[in-house]
């Protein structure tokens, strides 16, 4: 370690040195002496300090043996102390060897900033097992100084991170859970995610990353991005819109009716996930909810089953999607033709399978080509890597559609499915992917 140690051999009288320097009026002069060792600065020229009160004042006049300046300030000449100490005998090495004998080793900054930055390295190097997919998210908590601010310290930061790891690790939950459950299985403890807390705040940055849920403030989007990963605040605020699910006397009566349904997290984690077991075969998903109430008039219980994200995607959409894709579904994906709806697909491939539908390059263009007044295309650029020619037209041409603009060609697409199930099955088993499907 790189300090000043006592030299060796140099000596110091300790009790005659603690009556002459260990005064607590000089106090401040051993800090200042320290520093400047620390600093590599030699001892020499003076040292001031304001303000100084009587104490000080008389510490520093029996050091020197006579009264120092008189003012607002004192001030010590280094070189005379040095001289004092040596000639007296109490420290015949001089006042480094005296401050050292007092208070201990100096160690340079050089050195201790080394340290520090061992020390920090060492706290954020779990941050290093992260998966691929998370692999920027702690990029990021390196760079932006996050942990240091919830942690201050190497020492608290160590354990935080290595929480924070372990608890993305096993994330998304499946089936969803409560966060207080998942905590204490995983953690320290049920409360060891209650908000506010900084691993709450650690884990919900990562979570983000995760699943790619956009950025937000308030407790409704904090209670939002929990369950994205399935970490739930309870089971019945998460739903999840749907139409023509079968598996249950319920479903079956509104899939009889054609009425969409909306499903809660509790039902699809407890009963109902068994029970939705007859559509195996295509089911197509949209983003808005102007879709999948258009096609329920439309077509009515001929209509293929649809899921509806209503946005980004909550628990109850992800378990049942998953769910069903498990089953043998075929997902068909159509969302907003906008930065936010592909990061909705993307966040979407993250759980289960899926094929476009009507969402590729060609389908944007030809939305485009279609539109009366266009609406201009705003946010940050995302890749589509089911089409990346899909990313470079939306660059292109800067057009945001909607999904209504295309809702014609979306109806068409299940009245083509609707045929199919009830010239060759039954309205419960939509058979393979549509025509349309396999065209893209």
């Amino acid at each position: 370690m790189d300090v000043n140690p006592l030299p060796a051999g140099a000596k110091a009288d300790g009790e005659r040195l603690g009556r002459l320097l260990g005064d607590p009026g000089l106090a401040w002069l051993l800090e200042r002496v320290r520093q400047r060792m620390a600093a590599g600065r030699p001892l020499t020229g003076t040292v001031t300090l304001a303000h100084p009160d009587d104490l000080q004042r008389r510490a520093a006049e029996r050091l020197l043996g006579r009264p120092p300046s008189v003012g607002r300030s004192l001030t010590v000449r280094l070189d005379t102390v040095d001289e004092v100490l040596r000639r007296s005998g109490v420290s015949p090495d001089g006042l480094e060897t005296a401050v050292i004998a007092l208070t201990g080793p100096v160690a340079s900054r050089a050195e201790t900033r080394d340290r520090i930055a061992e020390a920090w390295e060492e706290a954020l190097a779990p941050l290093g097992t992260v998966n691929t997919g998370l692999a920027g998210w702690a990029r990021r908590i390196r760079e932006d100084g996050l942990v240091r601010r919830l942690a201050r310290t190497p020492d608290a930061a160590g354990p935080l991170v290595a929480a924070a790891v372990r608890a993305l690790r096993a994330l998304p939950a499946d089936p969803p859970t409560s966060r207080a459950a998942f905590a204490a299985l995983r953690l320290t403890g049920a409360h060891a995610l209650d908000e506010g807390t900084p691993l709450a705040t650690l884990v919900l940055s990562g979570i983000r990353a995760l699943t790619g849920f956009p950025d937000g403030a308030g407790a409704e989007w904090r209670r939002g991005a929990w369950a994205s990963a399935g970490l739930l605040m309870d089971d019945v605020s998460s739903t999840v819109l749907t139409l023509n699910l079968r598996g249950t006397p319920a479903l079956d009566l509104t899939a009889d009716e054609g009425e969409p349904v909306v499903l809660t997290l509790r039902s699809l984690t407890r009963r109902t996930a068994n029970g939705i077991t007859t559509a195996t075969g295509d089911v197509h998903v949209c983003e808005n909810p102007a879709v999948l109430s258009a096609a329920a008039d439309a077509l009515g219980p001929a209509c293929p089953p649809m899921v509806c994200l209503q946005g980004q995607p909550s628990a109850a959409a992800l378990t049942l999607l998953r769910g069903l894709s498990a089953r043998g579904a075929v997902l068909l994906h159509h969302a907003d033709f906008d930065w936010g709806g592909v990061r909705i697909t993307t966040a979407l491939g993250r759980v289960a399978p899926w094929r476009p539908w009507r969402y590729g390059a060609p389908d944007y263009r030809a939305a485009v080509a279609g539109l009366s007044e266009p609406q201009h295309l705003t946010g940050t650029a995302a890749a589509t890597p089911w089409d990346p020619g899909l990313a470079a037209a939306m660059a292109e041409h800067g057009v945001r559609v909607e999904e209504e603009s295309v809702l014609d060609a979306l109806l068409s697409d299940l009245r083509t499915a609707a045929h199919r199930i009830t010239g060759g099955g039954t309205a419960g088993d939509a058979g393979g992917p549509t025509a349309a499907a396999r065209e893209r």
